[in-house]
């Protein structure tokens, strides 16, 4: 079975997990620092961006993959999917700023919203069915049928 949002939005988070070791690179060079920050203050804040990437991203992915898998492909995954992305672009450029940045924050709510989302509706998941009727996840209803 094939996962299109989880594929897309994987891809994407690798892209952006790309752009963001290139912009720790173009510090990096420029200030000669080859291990750690060397106490540079914009060194230190992207790296940090990278890391907080890295941090939520697994999470989000892994959730998107399972919700995806157990009802199909929705509209609001793709939203979620993408909500995500375009907050953690915007995170980045709030921590270039030694000041408070809205861009900081409003990618901090979104990395929260979608993951607290898809939290939430992945542990209703097993419990519930289309219709909602209430059902439970056993090893004996994974069991093949018996002869009667």
């Amino acid at each position: 079975m094939i996962l299109p949002i989880t594929l897309t939005i994987a891809g994407a988070a690798a892209i952006v997990n790309f752009w963001l070791a290139v912009r720790i690179i173009v510090v990096r060079t420029k200030a000669k620092v080859l291990v750690g920050d060397g106490g540079n203050a914009l060194l230190a804040t992207r790296m940090r961006a990278q890391l907080n990437f890295v941090e939520y991203t697994p999470f989000v992915l892994i959730l998107l993959g399972l919700i995806e898998f157990a009802v199909g492909t929705k509209t609001w995954l793709w939203a979620a999917g993408i909500l995500y992305i375009l907050g953690r672009v915007l995170h980045p450029f709030g921590l270039d700023k030694a000041t408070l940045n809205p861009l900081r924050g409003v990618g901090i709510i979104t990395t929260f919203i979608v993951l607290l989302g898809l939290a939430g509706y992945a542990i209703t998941i097993p419990y519930t069915t289309k219709n909602g009727t209430i059902t439970t996840v056993t090893s004996d209803s994974m069991a093949a049928p018996t002869a009667q």
